[in-house]
């Protein structure tokens, strides 16, 4: 029987040891020696595994197979995922502490268990009574769900007859093999555990569901090497005091990675938002001042938001520029071209600005016309017209430049009532888009 033993691997130039150091002796790195497992069985010199010899095969005389997929029941995990889950593919959802991971795989395998067989939930943060208060919270009753309380890895393998339709693992930093020295939530444990489920999920064709912490820097927690082992990577981002969620797709062997999935977190779990303009556009149908609409491409969806501006004398020798949803370095570039070229005193007011809806609003150029609008509207209190949607992107000359997906924004904004759309086909500049509609 091959016995396996643990070994110590540099991460910087490959040196292997069998006992741990402070730093690798060989090129003097602190703190890059991880833990592997290693056979001893290939250790006996002369020895060779016998593997099968394999031949080249030419790209087109690979036949084409079709993908079966299986759908979750979530209409935006569905969307993020490319249409379903993959037979046995293996999907990393990573996010902050509390941001609802659990909750959607909870429903996720609540819904997938109605349909198909039992659903496997390995927990190893929480006890299948805490998990029981969970699901009664959210209306969860399936008796097709199995809880099972294990934290070794090598165990899991006993519990899949039958074969569950979907394995998930709450969490991968708890998980831990008996093979290695380390504690659960290591480097070498998270490697090596990701390692075996993955290899568990291919060999028995199962879809798999690793949830996975973040440091706080907001990175996938453990090695880099994990994210490029699975087959799709989630991550679900959102403020917690807030019921807006987004779900987006890091990367996906199976499909696209510019979908986005929106959710709201409310007593019963996550819901679906199929309509996201009633999410972050305002109920009001009265205009006030400083308000300006847009839309920003979330993915491939486009999603129209409200942009709130203010703007009041400052009693301070340097005003104040705050701007929540937007970078702030580019609000105050922003500004600076209206100071300029539409003349307007701002060096002696204090401006404001707010995404309503708490989305951010980042690497989308198309939401300076909107807010420049915004900002001239609150400076002059004049409201903007009503059903007035602003796309384009805003020069350091004050021109105004198409954005990316124009078209497909325009379209969406008609779709839901928008009679005036302002692009760089209505008004060139920023003065004439300033004249043009707060006169």
């Amino acid at each position: 029987m091959m016995r396996e033993r643990s070994n110590y691997v540099c991460q910087q130039c490959g040196y292997e040891t069998t006992g741990w150091l402070g730093k690798c002796p060989e090129c003097g790195s602190w703190g890059s020696l991880v833990e592997t497992v290693v056979s001893e069985k290939s250790k006996v010199k002369g020895q060779r595994s016998k593997v099968e010899a394999k031949e080249p095969i030419s790209l087109a005389r690979i036949p084409t197979k079709s993908t079966i997929r299986t759908s979750t029941k979530i209409s935006e995990l569905d969307r993020v995922l490319g249409g379903g889950l993959v037979t046995g593919q293996v999907v990393l959802l990573a996010g902050e502490p509390g941001i609802g991971k659990s909750t959607l795989l909870l429903q996720a395998g609540d819904k997938i268990a109605s349909v198909k067989n039992t659903i496997l939930y390995v927990s190893g943060e929480e006890s299948p009574h805490q998990l029981k208060l969970r699901a009664n919270r959210l209306g969860i009753k399936s008796k097709g769900i199995t809880i099972l309380d294990e934290t070794d890895v090598d165990a899991i393998d006993g519990y899949l007859t039958p074969l569950p339709s979907l394995l998930i693992i709450d969490s991968i930093q708890t998980m831990s093999t008996g093979d290695l020295s380390g504690m659960a939530g290591s480097v070498g444990q998270v490697r090596e555990c990701t390692y075996r489920l993955i290899r568990l999920a291919k060999s028995k064709n199962i879809p798999l569901f690793i949830v996975g912490h973040v440091t706080k820097e907001g990175a996938v927690a453990g090695p880099a090497v994990l994210m490029h082992l699975v087959d799709t990577v989630l991550w679900f981002e959102g403020d917690k005091s807030l019921m807006f969620r987004l779900l987006r797709a890091v990367k996906n062997r199976f499909g696209p990675t510019d979908e986005v999935g929106i959710f709201t977190m409310g007593e019963e779990g996550l819901s679906s938002v199929t309509n996201p303009a009633k999410l972050f556009l305002g109920s009001d149908k009265s205009r006030v001042s400083g308000s300006a609409v847009v839309s920003v491409m979330q993915g491939t969806r486009p999603i129209l938001v409200e942009v709130q501006a203010l703007v009041v004398p400052s009693k301070m020798a340097f005003p104040k520029r705050i701007a929540q949803g937007v970078d702030n370095r580019r609000f105050e570039l922003l500004l600076a071209v209206v100071t300029r070229r539409l003349g307007l005193p701002l060096y002696e007011y204090d401006c404001y600005l707010n995404v309503v809806g708490g989305i951010l609003i980042k690497g989308d150029p198309s939401a300076d016309l909107a807010i420049c609008l915004a900002v001239s509207s609150a400076f002059y209190e004049k409201p903007l017209p009503e059903k007035l949607l602003a796309i384009g992107e805003v020069g350091l000359l004050g021109e105004i430049r198409e954005v990316q997906g124009q078209e497909k924004r325009i379209k969406e904004a008609k779709r839901l009532g928008f009679s005036k759309i302002v692009t760089s086909k209505e008004v060139g500049y920023l003065s004439q888009a300033v004249k043009k509609y707060l006169g």
